[in-house]
């Protein structure tokens, strides 16, 4: 079984939708493994402030009047983060959306959530690369169990926190070393949290979406600078935001 040295947060949102940058969370559950062994549990709703659309509302059964007199994020931040403390992170598909979520979350509210030094583990990307499948389906497979409840945060992220469990169990060659499950869940060298940056081989942050795709943040500056203003513009997480500028004056500063 894996050796913690310091706490490891399984955690699950369910959201007004999936866009970081302009939707918000409506519940988060966190499973903290601790050294110890022990696995207390934080699950709390939160106003989001803004109209939870139906489709978003049928997948995870939170409707507007569930979370009416909930408090906001900017409430909760606090207590959050103080029972996320020094944790390394861990979710299912958490790389690509919980943990850029998270983090655009605290940012909107201005409330500052250390991201230096945290280590992160996708199981999605552990059984994709091992099994290619979905969190139900490796819930089966794994621990030959129906997920009860499915897509409420705490159920997820109970079964999520199970299967890591047997797959460490099921995967011997996997090193269970918090930084070694890291690099393996990593399917990208990500610039930004997102992913909407990343670094190609040859350490070069490149654009990985849209139009530009594969194409070099340097260039498309230099030769198209009103992308610049057309991301921050529009519908990209806050720490993209935060990160291309940086990109920006760094380009601007070796001019």
């Amino acid at each position: 079984m894996i050796t913690l040295h310091k706490p490891l947060a399984f955690f699950d949102l369910e959201t007004t939708g999936v866009t970081v940058g302009s939707d918000r969370i409506v519940e988060i559950s966190i499973l903290k493994l601790m050294p110890d062994g022990s696995k207390p549990v934080y699950t709390r709703r939160i106003n989001p402030e803004m109209p939870i659309p139906m489709g978003a509302s049928k997948v995870h059964g939170i409707y507007d009047a569930d979370i009416a007199n909930e408090p906001n994020f900017l409430a909760l931040a606090p207590e959050i983060n103080s029972f996320i403390g020094n944790s390394d992170l861990a979710g299912y598909n958490s790389n690509k959306f919980d943990i850029p979520m998270l983090v655009d979350e605290f940012l909107r509210v201005d409330y500052h959530f250390e991201m230096k030094g945290r280590r992160m583990i996708d199981v999605q990307n552990i059984f994709h690369k091992m099994e290619q499948r979905t969190l139900a389906a490796a819930y089966k497979f794994y621990c030959n169990k129906t997920i009860e409840n499915a897509h409420s945060a705490e159920a997820d992220i109970i079964a999520t926190y199970e299967v890591f469990v047997a797959q460490l169990e099921r995967y011997p060659e996997l090193n269970t070393d918090i930084d070694s499950l890291h690099q393996f869940t990593s399917m990208n060298k990500n610039v930004d949290l997102a992913g909407r940056i990343i670094f190609n081989e040859k350490n070069e942050e490149v654009f990985n979406f849209g139009k530009h795709k594969g194409r070099t943040v340097k260039d498309i500056f230099d030769k198209e600078p009103s992308y610049y203003d057309w991301m921050l513009k529009g519908d990209f997480p806050a720490e993209t935001k935060q990160v291309l500028t940086a990109l920006r004056l760094r380009g601007l500063s070796s001019k």
